[in-house]
């Protein structure tokens, strides 16, 4: 891990080192749907622990693990589908150690729309990010299951984010939309009226995870665990009070505050709606480990979606469960290990200076 000291001025007493780590995110906008990695920031929760961490919008999945082996990032923040392809397939040494999210996409379509389940849905036109989006092979297994012939029985069209896939939707260029669920929240804020159809079965499944090296495991755990402390701080005063969460959001980034509308309330309201359904999603990983502890990576569960990866064919071999993910069991107690009730009383009493 290349680590670069920052130190105080001259003339100041006691002076405090800090530590440089860079976390690289698969996305092109980092707004308030990341609160794990927004708030430490400017809550002062990584400085607490001795790091200075600059987060980094990198693109993809794969872009950011090409980053993480090339050494231009210390951490990913990645889907659970890129880290087992890559693993599986390329042998790439790294595992997760921090789990934000679960597969949490839907098919949506307008609420008037003659779809009304899965199976309506042969001969239509379904709109995605783009067509190496990580969840059009939970898509392609879906219409699969339920008859449709996910390759000639349905088109895809890449659709981009924000507008343009607004407006694909409501032209009727496409008939549903595919994506995770704080963008489907977007859209709402945007004007359209949705209903979801989605297989039970993805949230059972971790996605949206942080990684590392196996090197940088091997020779860092106690960053890792100190980055992911903060992390778990952040989840817990997100979880407590979402407004303030959107208080400090946009004081401290004010250029990821919506447009669309005059009215303060109204843009509120928005952003809570997208932080909600992203809040949802970091629940369900939480419920998806017996422990319940923040951030807490379940190899059960990547196994869950390695057999899945190895069923439809897009993994030829697979590796034990437990190396895809940190499993030590007083690592996730160590993260855990924060004065919860303190961090409830800061979000609650939401004083922001």
């Amino acid at each position: 891990m290349s680590i670069t000291l920052l130190v105080q001025a001259p003339g100041q007493s006691e002076a405090k080192e800090l530590k440089k780590v860079k976390i690289g995110v698969a996305t092109t906008f980092l707004g308030i749907t990341y609160p794990w990695l927004m708030m430490p920031q400017a809550l002062g929760y990584w400085k607490d622990e001795g790091y200075d961490v600059q987060v980094l919008p990198i693109g993809g999945s794969l872009q950011v693990i090409q980053q993480m082996v090339g050494g231009g990032v210390d951490i990913g923040q990645i889907n659970a589908s890129a880290l087992i392809q890559s693993k599986d397939t390329n042998d790439i040494q790294m595992r997760a150690f921090m789990t934000n999210g679960v597969v949490d996409s839907a098919i949506a379509v307008l609420s008037d729309s003659p779809i009304k389940d899965v199976k309506d849905l042969k001969g239509k036109k379904i709109g995605v990010f783009n067509l190496a989006s990580g969840h059009i092979p939970f898509l392609k297994a879906y219409l699969s299951a339920n008859d449709i012939d996910p390759d000639n029985g349905v088109q895809l069209i890449s659709v981009g984010f924000g507008a343009s896939a607004v407006q694909a939707l409501r032209s009727g260029q496409v008939d549903a939309l595919d994506f995770w669920a704080s963008a489907n929240a977007i859209f709402e804020n945007a004007g359209l009226s949705l209903r979801r159809i989605a297989d039970p079965k993805w949230r059972a499944l971790p996605d949206f995870s942080m990684v590392a090296m196996q090197s940088e495991i091997d020779q860092h755990l106690d960053v890792l665990e100190a980055i992911a402390r903060g992390a778990a701080k952040a989840s817990l005063f997100a979880a407590t009070n979402p407004d303030c969460v959107r208080k400090v959001q946009w004081k401290n980034w004010p250029d990821t505050k919506p447009t669309g509308s005059s009215d303060e309330a109204t843009l509120a309201k928005w952003d809570i709606n997208s932080l909600q359904a992203q809040l949802d999603s970091m629940k369900s990983a939480r419920e998806i480990n017996p422990s319940k502890l923040w951030g807490q990576t379940s190899a059960d569960g990547y196994g869950r979606m390695q057999d899945f990866f190895k069923e439809t064919g897009l993994v030829q071999k697979t590796v034990p469960n437990k190396d895809l993910v940190i499993t030590d069991q007083a690592f996730f107690e160590r993260v855990n290990k924060f004065d919860h009730d303190a961090v409830v009383a800061s979000a609650k009493a939401c004083d922001i200076k």
